[in-house]
């Protein structure tokens, strides 16, 4: 089967059906669009980052139509639900693919998710220099944070969440992203 480059993906004629895509190592991964509920989870987090790094003035938060160029040959492009760069890693967003890991990569589980495939990015995060994942879980009203493959914590919605060292002050309650 023919791999993908990032360059043919972001050529790319908008797709009728309004699917999005990712690169994973090369093969072409279809999104399915996301229900109703993702889209407010996704957006309830991504208003309590945005406030937060707004704020502080400490960089960029970007929403899931953001393709993130992870590695090239073969290419892997990625579109997290909501990422964040700091201004000393990334000065300026550019017009095309983010070509720096986000130093924050938020996945929300939507229905049309592969838990396998969404375990494979996050892998894929941290394997390439991504600080801090968080995997937003609309069902279990959970989220899991992770650090490193080995430093993995599940928050209820009455925990607390805090942005480690990666967002130092911020932190909130769980549950803020289900309301």
């Amino acid at each position: 089967e023919k791999l993908v480059s990032a360059e043919e993906l972001w050529r790319m004629p908008e797709p009728a059906d309004g699917l999005r895509y990712e690169i994973f190592e090369g093969e072409l991964i279809q999104m399915t669009p996301a229900g109703g509920r993702h889209g407010g989870i996704t957006l309830a987090v991504g208003k309590v980052l945005l406030t937060f790094v707004g704020e502080k003035g400490l960089g960029h938060v970007v929403s899931n139509d953001t393709g993130v160029f992870m590695e090239k040959d073969p290419d892997t492009v990625l579109a997290p639900d909501l990422a964040y760069w700091s201004r000393q890693r990334l000065a300026e967003l550019p017009e095309g693919f983010v070509e720096v890991p986000p130093d924050l990569a938020v996945e929300v589980i939507s229905p049309g998710d592969w838990q396998s495939y969404v375990h494979r990015k996050v892998l894929h995060y941290l394997d390439h220099g991504v600080a801090l994942v968080w995997v937003v879980d609309p069902k279990t009203r959970t989220v899991t944070v992770y650090r490193s493959r080995q430093d993995v914590r599940i928050l209820a919605e009455t925990e607390e969440i805090t942005g480690a060292d990666v967002l130092p002050g911020f932190s909130c309650s769980v549950g803020e992203f289900f309301r």
